[in-house]
């Protein structure tokens, strides 16, 4: 009697672990010791297969319960399961006779009685796969420069995104640029890291000898890593002798980065931009320690893994990590004294849609609610952000710079919040600055700058996308107080 592939048994139950624990998939995936048991093939197809399922889980839920009688009746593991074989039969390359019959055999281990049910479901859903087949095609032959507009539902069906996000992805980027997004929505992010401006030779060398096969990817200190499942056994993440972070994010910190003085990070999270900040201004002045970092998060949890890591790191005097509510940062009766007064440079990471990392944080596309982009209400994305650009403004010093920062490709996050801001009164004594005169760019060599420029808009600021093989989507711009 066939039985499910231990690679689909392990998929099986991270994505209904990640389900209960309402956790995000890469996090599982690192932290999963199943995964360990599974051979590299094994590894890779579990991460597709869980990554998958959850960037076209509304497409999939479509599929299932149109041929599931009684569908909203399926117990939620059952429905992992029938979510895992779908993806495998509409989007994988396993033949459709494998798949279906996997896929069987994965609903059979929950619950036996329907297996039956799950072959003639998995069948029916089987036969949608050459439209599936069809889009994906056409999207990848736009993207690659094909003279031609694909239309929505072929967007749709390439990438399983909710059909409203595909319309944002058009309106925002154009079709073209939205078929690059979407052709590679399936696929997963590559993995750069960076690593210390001093002694780096000894960390590459290290990385090599673990068999991360790290390849240099354009920018100083930055490195594509080509076994990315390797790394986390490696230790260097653990030790802080790399800084995992995708290569349009450290694009973003040297955007920000000042060589010293006093730079307050808004929107600190787990600390992986103010570990870039410190190397950035060591290698811009040629020694470490001539820059502090004072950071804020709302978050506590996040504040407690900044901490240690900047303990780890050896950093405890050079950044602080204070929990606080960046929107109170212009109260001077509420404010910690480690946030107070004037900064040389500041950073809003704000919080955002994370739509140009969707990629690499596959709940996203069906977890967004399309109202939290309305800029008309209240409780939005878009006022938040600019609520704390305008907060965060008071903290800079005069010449001192002020840069905005979302992993977003919509405009509502970028663009409009920054010229919502310029019409404030908080935004008045600012003026845009090109994203290339920051000193933590303007110092690159011409083909490190290359990376940088060919993403900066007419305005100056710097906005990338994920297209396939490539780094994700940030969006950066500049601003400077008038002295």
């Amino acid at each position: 009697m066939a039985v499910a592939s231990p690679a689909r048994t392990v998929a099986l139950r991270l994505l209904s672990r990640q389900r209960r624990r309402g956790a995000r998939a890469r996090d599982l995936l690192r932290g999963a010791h199943e995964m360990s048991s599974l051979g590299s093939k094994g590894r890779a197809l579990a991460t597709r297969l869980v990554l998958g399922a959850n960037v076209a889980a509304g497409e999939l839920d479509h599929r299932i319960d149109a041929h599931v009688m009684h569908a909203g009746k399926l117990e939620p593991l059952v429905r992992d399961a029938f979510r895992l074989a779908a993806f495998e039969v509409l989007y994988l390359d396993t033949p459709t006779q494998v798949s279906v019959s996997q896929g069987v055999e994965l609903v059979r281990s929950v619950q036996p009685r329907a297996a039956r049910m799950a072959n003639a479901v998995l069948r029916r859903i089987g036969e949608g796969r050459a439209q599936v087949d069809d889009a994906r095609e056409v999207v990848a032959a736009v993207a690659a420069g094909a003279k031609r507009e694909p239309s929505e539902e072929e967007l749709y069906l390439a990438s399983g995104y909710p059909s409203w996000i595909v319309r944002r992805l058009v309106g925002t980027l154009g079709p073209r640029a939205a078929a690059s997004v979407c052709a590679g929505a399936l696929e997963p992010a590559p993995v750069y890291v960076s690593v210390p401006p001093f002694g780096g030779e000894e960390v590459v060398a290290r990385m090599e000898a673990e068999g991360l096969e790290p390849v240099e990817a354009g920018l100083p200190r930055a490195w594509r890593i080509g076994q990315a499942g390797a790394l986390g056994s490696s230790g260097l993440v653990r030790a802080c002798a790399v800084v995992t972070a995708d290569l349009a994010a450290q694009a973003v910190c040297r955007m920000a980065s000042v060589a010293s003085g006093r730079l307050l990070e808004v929107g600190q999270g787990r600390g992986t931009k103010s570990l870039l900040l410190v190397g950035d201004a060591a290698e811009l002045s040629g020694k470490s320690g001539t820059l502090e970092v004072h950071g804020c998060d709302s978050i506590a949890s996040k504040v407690r893994v900044s901490r240690e890591r900047m303990r780890v790191a050896g950093l405890p005097t050079t950044v602080s990590c204070t929990e606080f509510d960046a929107t109170k940062l212009g109260n001077d009766e509420e404010i910690p004294a480690e946030l107070s007064g004037s900064f040389d440079a500041v950073l809003v990471d704000a919080p955002c849609s994370g739509s140009g990392t969707m990629r690499r944080h596959p709940e996203i596309p069906w977890s967004l609610d399309e109202a939290a982009l309305d800029v008309a209400n209240e409780g939005s994305l878009p006022c938040l952000q600019l609520s704390l650009l305008e907060a965060a403004a008071g903290r800079v010093a005069p010449g001192g710079s002020l840069v905005y920062a979302t992993c977003s490709l919509f405009d509502e996050e970028n663009v409009g919040v920054v010229d919502a801001f310029l019409a404030s009164d908080a935004g008045r004594g600012f003026r845009r600055e090109n994203v290339l005169e920051a000193p933590g760019v303007a110092s690159l060599d011409d083909r490190a700058r290359l990376v940088v420029s060919s993403w900066v808009s007419e305005r100056g600021d710097f906005q990338s996308v994920p297209i396939e093989g490539s780094f994700d989507g940030h969006y950066c711009c500049r601003l400077v107080r008038r002295v």
